[in-house]
């Protein structure tokens, strides 16, 4: 039996963030923030972890895909929003949170600590968000 499972990351993105991976920023992509984290101070790990990852792109995107909720929200809408404009908040209010969104434009995502924060916690937020609008459709269906 094949089922569908919807793809919230894309595999073309990761190896797009993956050019700058040495960084991290495939692996914060990918939902892995604590080795995106050593990435980014080790240079992917010595440059060896950021070779071998060109090779375990493709798992880290269906595990990405199979943990987090598909819905109305695009992870990679809100990464590219968060990589270019996150100082500004944009990504939040892409998401429909404008009371930190509007904290984060007039203070530079909250002194920088804010938009590191969101690195961390994007795809989590993301997926939250997609789930709060999955349950809100079913709710209103079955009322």
């Amino acid at each position: 039996m094949n089922t569908y499972q919807p793809q919230t990351h894309s595999t073309t993105i990761g190896y797009i963030c993956w050019i700058f991976g040495f960084f991290g920023a495939h692996r914060f992509y990918f939902g892995r923030p604590i080795s995106g984290t050593i990435w980014a101070f080790t240079l992917g790990f010595f440059f060896i972890g950021w070779i071998i990852d060109l090779f375990l792109i493709p798992s880290m995107s269906r595990t990405a895909n199979l943990r987090y909720n598909s819905g109305p929200f695009d992870f990679n809408v809100a990464w590219i929003l968060l990589t270019f404009l996150g100082v500004f908040g944009i990504h939040r209010f892409y998401m429909g949170k404008w009371l930190t969104g509007v904290l984060w434009l007039c203070t530079g995502g909250l002194f920088m600590l804010g938009y590191l924060y969101d690195m961390w916690t994007l795809n989590a937020q993301v997926s939250e968000c997609n789930f709060e609008a999955y349950a809100g459709q079913s709710a209103m269906s079955m009322g």
